[in-house]
This record gives C-alpha cells, structure tokens and sequence, in this order.
C-alpha cells in the first residue's frame, strides 16, 4: 500500500529482495523508494515482511532494536499517514516516524510465500 500522501507520484509494487531506503518526498511524506530512482514510491503490500538495516543508533534505543531487525508491513485504519511497521512486540511504528535513509529490503513477497506453502500431491500410478 501507499499512503494517500503519495498518490500523486508515480509508484511501483516492491520486489523481492530489492534495496529501499526511507525518502522524503516532496509532499514532505516519508515513504520507501529504490536507491536508483528516489522519485518514485514503492508500495509495499500489508502484511509483508520488510526487514530495516542501517537502523541509527537513536531508532534503536527508542524502540528497543538492533542495526537490522524483521518488521511486517502494516497500515492503521485512520489517520493521514496510515503507512507503517509492526515490530516484533506488536507495537506500531509510522513511516513518518523513520529518519530519511533508513535501509529496507523485501525478503519474499506474500504471492510467493503462498505458493512455497501449498504442497501438491505427487501423481500415484
């Protein structure tokens, strides 16, 4: 998903296993984009494992994590700036609430992660 802050840009699904960083926009929202092109949102799907890297120092002591940690994708039901991540403790963190040039990456999207749980039988015969 993508906030309604940044419906007017151009944006593009995540892919799996891309580089993002966090970006200010020039709407002055936060979102995700690819290093290579920092003008364009990526949305990423709820319920998505995103995994932050070069967390700084002052993110982690305020929300109690290390330099990488697994988040999953989530968005609240109000609010402007619906876009976030759900830590492991369950607690919410806007994307607003992330300093510009935090890392990210999209370890499998959820299409994929469906499709390595679903067990086809073997033929018998």
């Amino acid at each position: 998903m993508c906030d309604y802050s940044l419906e007017m840009y151009g944006s593009r699904p995540a892919r799996e296993g891309e580089l993002y960083v966090t970006t200010r926009f020039p709407s002055g929202s936060i979102g995700f984009a690819s290093p290579g092109d920092p003008r364009t949102p990526v949305c990423v799907q709820c319920d998505t494992k995103v995994v932050l890297t070069d967390v700084p120092p002052a993110m982690q002591r305020t929300y109690g994590i290390g330099p990488e940690v697994e988040t999953v994708f989530a968005q609240r039901e109000t609010g402007l700036y619906r876009d976030g991540l759900r830590l492991q403790g369950g607690r919410f963190v806007s994307l607003q609430d992330l300093p510009p040039g935090v890392g990210a990456f999209v370890p499998s999207l959820l299409e994929r992660s469906a499709e390595k749980r679903v067990r086809i039988p073997e033929a018998v015969g």
